[in-house]
């Protein structure tokens, strides 16, 4: 497979590949922030979206101008024994720029524009 080398010490580039298709961009700051979280919490980080293409990124409903459309942005799945909202302030240690939270995972990137902060729990 075309994309499923590490990338660092405990990501492929394969796990941030668009779901449709394999293109993928990655911003090497997001990397970097990523390896840092998972030190802190100590587990492995399960990515649930990485990199989208702006088609893909339509189809799903995902925001206008997401993070996520410039490789700068993941979505992370809650690891057991912590809550969503550990989970976010660990983010916030590490020093991401966005930081949302969902019910079952957790959004981080490294947009340049300023913090952002959300809570989109149902």
């Amino acid at each position: 497979m075309i994309n499923d080398f590490q990338i660092s010490e405990h990501f492929s580039l394969k796990e941030f590949e668009c779901r449709e298709g394999k293109e993928v961009k990655l911003h090497k700051e997001l990397i970097i922030k990523l390896e840092k979280l998972r030190s802190l919490i100590g587990q492995p980080l399960i990515i649930n979206s990485g990199y989208r293409t702006l088609e893909y990124n339509k189809k799903i409903g995902g925001a206008e101008r997401s993070q996520h459309v410039e490789g700068k942005a993941a979505d992370i799945r809650k690891v057991d024994g912590l809550t969503i909202d550990e989970m976010a302030n660990m983010a916030e240690m590490v020093g991401f720029d966005g930081i949302g939270k969902y019910s079952n995972f957790i959004h981080v990137d490294v947009r340049k524009n300023g913090p952002a902060r959300w809570d989109n729990r149902g």
